[in-house]
């Protein structure tokens, strides 16, 4: 396929990804508009909450002034009147992310992905300035150039990860299939790239399952806290459904959380708390009504989640290990020290990001500490997986394993062997009509 074919899908891709988020955002906030304030509304007030929204949802903070007249009418503090939002909804960004990573692979699989990025990438960009310039209320306000550039970046790596990945596995005639064959000439060592990306994609996929589970168990156990918090809130359906919305695009933020508490660290609800398996520890928190699912379990014995990011490490451990013996590669503890270095390394990594944008302010005063922390997130995640990792990667060779690699070994040298004289027969064989002296 033409490269300018290529660029121009990526185009389309996208165009259709921004306008995407954009409808998904304007759409109920237009029916909310409409039942809340009717056919006075200020319409031209819309778009700009929207935009603001969008910038918001992939990571920019918002600086939050709540006008003079509400703060008259409800009383609130003047101190408390102005604040910064940045604790993002990860659901918004990681369709982004994803959508962006399905046009980079459609573009290495159509043979010219550095085209397919660099047309993506221009027009995401272009969307992203359009909302930047149009977007922005004197009640919600994100920084111009952090609003215009952060939409672009999650783009710009979902397109990238999505085209390398493809180029890597299946080659793509270019600086990919070159740096391929600078690593295969590693000998010993070369899968130890691929396989510690392997490993840590396993062990991210593995934690991120469980802490999924960990949110729907808690939302079962401790439902009734949540539908007290709802009650107490006295707010009318449309207020019910707004926070029920809005708690929806924040339930990646709450799987990443979930994971920070099973990896050991936990997190905060506000400065001076600490959500952990040793202890809770909060003081007064807001009344929103998904934390209720909090756990208020202070027992030293619920410590023993932390085996699950370590039994992550063994199963990608486990999983490398099989393919190896498989292909007979990485046959010394050198190589498979470093795939299991490299597999915690890459899920520290994943860890220690997933806690920058699962953290942040919601509140002023103690409220703009929440979330986990990025570094002790990474230390443990890191630590814990290793463990699990170089438990299966660097055990000795059972009988098993080494007969079946000599019986591999076997049935490869025969293959081989039959092929060889198969050909000499071949060779050596009177062609007919042809006289042979």
């Amino acid at each position: 396929m033409q490269r300018l074919t290529v660029a121009l899908l990526a185009a389309l891709d996208a165009a259709i990804a921004a306008a995407i988020g954009l409808a998904v955002l304007l759409a109920p906030l237009t029916l909310l508009w409409t039942i809340a304030i009717g056919a006075t509304a200020d319409w031209g007030a819309l778009w700009p909450a929207s935009g603001t929204l969008w910038q918001f949802g992939h990571g920019a903070a918002m600086q939050i002034q709540i006008p003079d007249e509400v703060i008259r009418a409800t009383g609130i503090a003047p101190a408390a009147a102005r604040f910064t939002l940045s604790l993002t909804p990860l659901a918004l960004l990681l369709f982004t992310l994803l959508f962006a990573a399905r046009s980079g692979r459609r573009a290495s699989a159509a043979g010219a992905w550095i085209s397919g990025v660099v047309g993506g990438t221009v027009v995401f960009a272009a969307v992203s300035l359009l909302v930047a310039l149009t977007a922005g209320t004197p009640a919600a306000h994100v920084a111009f150039w952090v609003g215009a550039l952060l939409p672009v970046a999650v783009y710009l790596a979902g397109l990238l990860a999505g085209a390398v990945k493809h180029a890597w596995s299946e080659g793509d005639g270019g600086p990919i299939d070159r740096l391929h064959d600078v690593v295969d000439s590693w000998g010993d060592w070369a899968p130890v790239p691929a396989e510690a990306v392997r490993g840590a994609a396993v062990t991210v996929v593995v934690l991120t399952g469980v802490g999924a589970l960990g949110v729907a168990a808690m939302t079962v156990l401790r439902g009734g806290e949540v539908i007290a918090l709802f009650e107490s809130a006295h707010v009318d359906a449309l207020g019910a459904t707004v926070i029920t919305l809005g708690q929806l695009a924040y339930l990646p933020t709450l799987v990443v959380w979930a994971v920070a508490w099973i990896a050991g660290p936990g997190f905060a609800v506000g400065a001076g708390t600490a959500v952990s398996p040793a202890g809770t520890q909060l003081g007064v928190v807001p009344g929103i009504p998904v934390l209720g699912l909090l756990p208020p379990v202070d027992s030293f014995w619920m410590l023993v989640v932390v085996l699950i990011p370590i039994a992550a490490g063994a199963l990608a451990g486990w999983m490398i290990r099989s393919k190896l013996v498989w292909e007979g590669g990485a046959v010394g503890y050198g190589p498979r020290a470093a795939i299991a270095a490299g597999i915690a390394l890459i899920s520290a990594g994943v860890a220690a990001l997933a806690a920058v944008l699962a953290s942040g302010s919601i509140g002023p005063g103690r409220l703009t500490e929440t979330g986990p922390q990025p570094g002790g997130f990474a230390l443990a995640i890191g630590l814990e997986v290793l463990v699990g990792a170089a438990i299966l990667l660097l055990a000795p060779r059972h009988r098993d394993e080494l007969a079946e690699e000599r019986t591999d070994r076997w049935h490869a040298e025969m293959a081989e062997y039959d092929h060889a004289h198969t050909g000499e027969r071949t060779s050596g064989q009177d062609t007919p009509g042809t006289r042979v002296d």
